[in-house]
């Protein structure tokens, strides 16, 4: 992987994580604050949806970044690369299911049924991204193995 693709992914990166931690810290308390008419537990369940997918997004940042590390040093082709691929994975199907559960919130309110639907159908195009990722990790895996096979022969 040439150097500049590697800077400017960990740039990226780097921005996707401050970028969630600002929205953590500084527009999480205010959602907060401007959700003090709805009932306390509707209120409860959607900031905290809300910082859970946060971090979803920081966990996917952070495997991407390590992953991106290994590439880097043509460490990648090993089965050290699983584990992150893996939490990536587990980490889109929560976002998914977190996406899911915001638009289930939103049913029940007055919030037009088209908007609930473009929510959920969100959750289904994350649900998507996974399945994409699920995809990349067997084509990893066939690359070790094909990589170990080569390294036997040599």
């Amino acid at each position: 992987m040439k150097r500049a693709t590697i800077i400017t992914l960990q740039a990226v990166l780097a921005l996707s994580l401050l970028g969630s931690l600002a929205v953590q810290v500084l527009i999480l308390p205010a959602i907060w604050r401007d959700l003090t008419d709805t009932a306390f537990g509707w209120r409860v369940a959607a900031v905290t949806i809300l910082a859970l997918w946060l971090v979803c997004l920081q966990v996917v940042a952070i495997c991407i970044w390590r992953l991106v590390a290994m590439a880097a040093d043509d460490a990648v082709f090993s089965r050290g690369a699983f584990r992150f691929v893996d939490t990536v994975i587990a980490a889109i199907v929560a976002a998914a299911v977190l996406t899911a559960a915001i638009a289930t919130l939103l049913v029940p309110g007055s919030i037009a049924p088209g908007v609930v639907g473009i929510v959920y159908c969100a959750a289904l195009a994350t649900g998507g991204v996974a399945l994409v990722v699920v995809v990349m990790r067997s084509l990893l895996l066939k690359a070790v193995e094909m990589r170990s096979e080569l390294d036997e022969v040599v």
